[in-house]
């Protein structure tokens, strides 16, 4: 049987500074997933042919993965951090400047890949800096980073039936940016301290075995044997891990990774494809559609909030499993719904579920890594990265084939395939 600890969660200025950045990339990831529906009319090309820009953001995200842990190593994650914010925003002046197929996959592709940079190294600091709160922590900083989705969605909206045109809400993530780094540019995670001090007389007994691999719970019974003088730090959570020797991950950490992959490929194929089927459903515009992810998104924003604080209190993969069961159910009542008010409901619903797949997901393959954040986030953002170009590429495609209504049956899909890979992987602690 799991038993919950409370646990509190310090928000202090490092914090909110990875919050902030968390909603500037959310800025880019909703602006993007709200122009694609605009974006395939103006050009004309197929479903299949839109996806490939959630394609791109994917192989961007494959390589960051292959990338991240060597260029945190070389440049730190502060650097790191900022150069992949500045390269999303290259990638977004791609976008709103390119009116041709190529040019626009090359934006969602420079975009995409420098974003994953940005947030899969902010993920990992604040795991690490909040040691036992790091789920709380990676699920409010993604509930801040919706907030500002929701925003930038509605902003799309209105831009799009303005003289302005849907481009100019592009510029958003620009500016976001460089208002951050003026007002808290100078602000970073101080580095954590060592985490254990040599001690000046040996033990008087040595420990019988080594500690091989990750360790999953926080030790709770003391040593029988007391040391002759104490350790001068303590050791708990990520940063107890950093110490632990070095092993190979082992099948929870896969099998976490491919939880991760079917959770990303739901989120982007509702933030991708659901205003589209909205639109063929009810008889709306693409462009007043995409309120449709506005209310999904106010749901995410709500479940995120929420969802910090029952991470506080329960296991991770619990709260995992009722949030994929809420995802079902609101998927239910929008696939099935053809009114604009229920396809809001189920949108919205649906939303609520997604909102801690992303951040719950992570922080379980950050925590299987065996006190590899760095390493764990760059093998965690390939993982992501093949769910978030191959659930819309692949819902595309179907819907090319058989409609977009019969596509999205994928969805109970993924998530059938998510919870079976959680219930197989759960810690039995």
């Amino acid at each position: 049987m799991t038993t919950a600890v409370a646990t509190r969660l310090a928000r202090d200025r490092p914090t909110w500074l990875i919050y902030l950045q968390l909603a500037t990339f959310a800025t880019y990831l909703y602006g993007l997933a709200a122009a694609l529906p605009t974006l395939r009319a103006e050009l004309g090309v197929s479903q299949a042919a839109a996806g490939l820009h959630g394609t791109a953001m994917a192989l961007g995200g494959i390589v960051a993965g292959l990338t991240l842990s060597a260029m945190t190593k070389r440049f730190g994650r502060r650097a790191v951090t900022w150069a992949g914010l500045a390269g999303m925003n290259i990638g977004m002046i791609i976008v709103a400047l390119g009116h041709v197929l190529p040019v626009t996959l090359l934006g969602y592709l420079v975009a995409g890949g420098s974003a994953s940079l940005a947030l899969y190294v902010t993920m990992a600091t604040l795991s690490d800096h909040h040691g036992l709160a790091g789920p709380a922590a990676i699920s409010e900083a993604n509930a801040v980073g919706v907030t500002a989705g929701i925003a930038v969605s509605y902003v799309f909206s209105m831009a799009a039936g303005s003289a302005l045109g849907w481009r100019s809400a592009l510029y958003i993530p620009v500016v976001a940016t460089v208002l951050l780094a003026l007002t808290m540019g100078r602000v970073w995670v101080p580095a954590p301290p060592p985490v254990t001090a040599p001690l000046s007389e040996p033990v008087s007994e040595p420990v019988s075995e080594p500690v091989s691999g990750p360790i999953s719970e926080p030790v709770s019974e003391p040593i029988s044997e007391p040391v002759s003088e104490p350790i001068s730090e303590p050791v708990s959570g990520p940063r107890a891990r950093a110490g632990a020797p070095r092993t190979s991950y082992g099948w929870r950490f896969h099998l976490a990774g491919a939880v991760l992959l079917c959770c990303v490929a739901l989120e982007f194929t509702f933030n991708l494809w659901a205003a589209e089927l909205f639109s063929q459903r009810t008889g709306l515009t693409a462009a007043e559609a995409a309120t449709g992810l506005t209310a999904m998104l106010a749901g995410v924003a709500t479940g995120r909030f929420g969802g910090a604080r029952l991470a506080l209190r329960y296991p991770s993969w619990a709260v995992l499993l009722g949030a994929l069961a809420v995802t079902l159910a609101g998927w239910a009542i929008f696939w099935t719904s053809a009114a604009a008010p229920l396809g809001y409901a189920g949108l919205a619903l649906s939303g609520l579920g997604i909102s801690v797949h992303f951040p719950l997901a992570l922080f379980r393959v950050i925590d299987a890594s065996g006190g590899r954040p760095d390493k764990a986030s760059g093998v965690a953002s390939i993982w992501a990265g093949v769910g978030s170009g191959g659930g819309p590429f692949v819902l595309g495609a179907l819907g090319d084939g058989f409609g977009t209504h019969k596509a999205f049956l994928l969805v109970p899909a993924l998530i059938l395939l998510a919870c079976g890979g959680i219930l197989s992987s759960r810690s039995r602690s």
